[in-house]
């Protein structure tokens, strides 16, 4: 019954929302008669169900999914880099259909998140306080679906906000009134939208505390984590931000230019205060969360099965990012499960067991990982040759012996085996074995950009590598980032490692398999090295972290090893800055002059049209961009300040212009140093 209801209620929905207008998206939900679906606890739940598939994460296709969110960073990156690190190819949009790398700046969800509230709290009451219930169900059921909603709305108002900063924030279905609606589309300042976004959250654990769903479900721990999360990226963007344009009241601010912003004051009284505030809300969610789950933290054995033997005891570690039911595993708080049967599989298994579908790891995050002493690895010789604890990089193999095990579990190499079960004939396109890297190949899923490649997600049963037909689950949220968002936070606040953050430092880094001798590897840390492979030893205007906040940063980038934080994390720290005024040339395996240069028989690089690597005098390390000067990226990632927030697509200010035809008097603002004439690149 509730999932017929469910589908009446999609079908339902799909049909109304067809006909929405641009105009803030609002859409003629009144033949969605409330008083049919909002009564019982199972509409509810419907309800939910359809925004699941439509904000979180899915695996879908010839990708690799999940574990390639990293792609277009220091950390991974494809044959073609993304426009925003193009000298002029991100350009403003005129339409939706022209937006080819931003975020729609769109309210669809938004708005239909809005229905649900306005239609089913009213109905709502606790019978505690006199207000009574009319929604049929059990309480605790139904307000924890309501609770998924808050969250939901959260997590869609912090994608977008991510992209925008200043947003507009709508909390109720508008009426269609041009004035109400012209209203409604003003920007609110980014840190007002970021504690709308944790009093959402606040509202949906405070719902969901009284029930305990399985994990494919939101839960409050879910909630208290996204807290931290968006608390920490607004306390850190503030503060690496200050005095500057994409703040309220820094120099050049456009929300200034509109009356509603002219004379803005901070909630707290100023910036400074609206730093430590937002740190100290992460600090707080974060340590509420670590508390419950450091003591079950996933288990690693640091054993990458090769035998029977050793997968009937695989890794739990391991496992975690590759099993079929997650439901066992105390760290991961939200997944998502793919079932046999329902729906199509993905291809997460096949990528892995291939080229990771040309998303390869650059040479930086392989030399950032520490050895498994604590040190960093420049203090055992040089990258290229080192002083027998660190093997040098003349081969795969050699960069994972005595390293961080995150490192060694994860990173390919060749000669291991992958089909240790064969429930099914390995398909003709799989491997049983890895092979050396196709560097040389065309683009597509056999294509290993860098000559690295990852094994997370990775299957030892030959039925995962069937096309389409790969139905392991993944983790969405896990406890881990609860314990490094409070290490950040608390670092970022005080400026002093306190008890605590040393103390969920070193469980993460004794699970890592890693010395918990935290002083020893600060000691040991030069950031003029660091820098050499890491985006994130900057902050703003090429200001190089101390070697503590260093240190955290590194294991933020350790631990969650390509799952989607990166660009995330790079944008708040404003460690950007320096591709301004020196392009970053990404680069892989140390490829010429090695033994690695002798795997391949068929190596041109002359710089020609028929060249398939960088060439010898350019770098003795393969230079994935660099193989003709016709490429994209050639010269390097570049950078503009304007390129921190997603510009604002034309229509939507000629939408909210009193003449429908001027974008400067629009009820809106365009993002700092992006213009107002469309397919025009970023000023500054």
């Amino acid at each position: 019954m509730k999932k017929y209801i469910q589908i009446i209620i999609i079908v339902l929905v799909t049909t109304i929302f067809a006909s929405c207008e641009d105009f803030l998206d609002r859409e003629p939900l009144a033949n969605l008669s409330p008083e049919t679906y909002f009564t019982d606890v199972t509409h509810l739940q419907a309800y939910a169900d359809k925004y699941y598939v439509d904000i979180f994460p899915s695996v879908s296709g010839n990708s690799y999914g999940i574990y390639g969110k990293d792609d277009g960073t220091d950390n991974q990156i494809s044959a073609t880099p993304p426009n925003r690190f193009t000298e002029g190819e991100w350009r403003v949009p005129q339409k939706e259909d022209d937006d080819k790398i931003s975020i729609n700046w769109s309210f669809k969800t938004i708005y239909r998140l809005n229905f649900f509230f306005a239609n089913v709290l009213p109905k709502y009451g606790d019978d505690i306080n006199g207000t009574k219930n009319t929604i049929t169900g059990n309480l605790p059921d139904i307000k924890h679906y309501i609770g998924e909603m808050y969250f939901l709305r959260a997590l869609e108002y912090f994608n977008r906000y991510q992209k925008f900063g200043d947003f507009p924030i709508i909390e109720e279905p508008l009426e269609d009134d041009m004035a109400i609606l012209t209203e409604a589309s003003r920007r609110f300042p980014r840190n007002e939208v970021a504690r709308f976004i944790l009093s959402d959250l606040d509202k949906a654990a405070e719902y969901m505390k009284d029930k305990e769903m399985a994990t494919t479900r939101i839960n409050r721990d879910v909630a208290l984590l996204l807290k931290s999360r968006v608390a920490l990226f607004e306390g850190t963007w503030l503060k690496y931000f200050k005095g500057t344009a994409f703040v309220p009241k820094g120099e050049g601010w456009p929300g200034k230019s509109k009356d509603y912003n002219a004379n803005y004051q901070f909630p707290s009284g100023s910036i400074d205060n609206e730093i430590d505030w937002f740190l100290e809300q992460a600090m707080n969610a974060s340590k509420e969360v670590a508390e419950l789950y450091k003591g079950n933290l996933t288990q690693n054995t640091g054993i990458l099965p090769q035998t029977k033997d050793e997968l009937k005891a695989l890794n739990p570690y391991f496992a975690m990012f590759s099993s079929d039911d997650l439901s066992g595993v105390k760290e991961v708080l939200l997944w998502r499960q793919y079932v046999q049967g329902l729906g199509s599989g993905h291809d997460l298994g096949l990528s892995t067991n291939q080229g990771n579908h040309g998303i390869g790891v650059t040479r930086g995050y392989v030399q950032n990982f520490l050895m498994s002493d604590g040190t960093p690895v420049y203090t055992h010789g040089t990258y290229a040759h080192g002083d027998g604890y660190y093997r040098g990089d003349g081969e795969i193999a050699n960069v994972r012996i005595n390293r961080d095990s995150r490192l060694s579990l994860f990173l390919k190499e060749p000669g291991q085996l992958y089909c240790i079960e064969t429930s099914v004939s390995i398909p003709t396109n799989a491997w049983k074995d890895e092979p050396y890297p196709k560097i040389t190949e065309g683009a597509g899923q056999y294509q290993y950009t860098t000559g690295y490649a990852l094994r997370k997600g990775g299957k030892w049963d030959s039925k995962y590598l069937v096309q389409n037909k790969d139905y392991s689950s993944f983790p969405i949220y896990r406890a881990a980032e609860a314990l490094l968002n409070y290490m950040e936070a608390s670092y970022e606040k005080n400026s002093t490692l306190d008890a605590t953050a040393r103390e969920y430092w070193q469980l993460l880094r004794r699970r890592a398999l890693v010395s918990d001798d935290i002083d020893k590897t600060i000691a040991a840390t030069d950031m003029s090295k660091e820098a050499e492979n890491d985006w994130g030893a900057y902050s703003a205007n090429n200001i190089l972290a101390d070697a503590t906040l260093y240190n955290i940063r590194r294991e933020r980038r350790s631990e969650y090893i390509s799952e989607g934080l990166r660009y995330m994390d790079l944008c708040r720290w404003r460690a950007m800055d320096q591709l301004i005024t020196k392009p970053y040339i990404p680069e892989g395996i140390h490829l010429w002059n090695t033994p690695m240069e002798n795997w391949y028989n068929n190596l041109i690089g002359d710089g020609s049209s028929k060249a398939n690597v960088s060439s010898k005098e350019d770098s003795e390390y393969l230079r994935p961009l660099r193989k003709t000067t016709s490429q994209a990226g050639y010269n390097g990632f570049t950078w503009k300040m304007a390129h921190y927030l997603h510009p604002i697509r034309i229509d939507q200010l000629l939408v909210t212009s009193p003449d429908g035809q001027s974008p400067e008097s629009s009820s809106i603002y365009q993002n700092p140093y992006w213009p107002t004439e469309a397919n025009q690149p970023a000023e500054k």
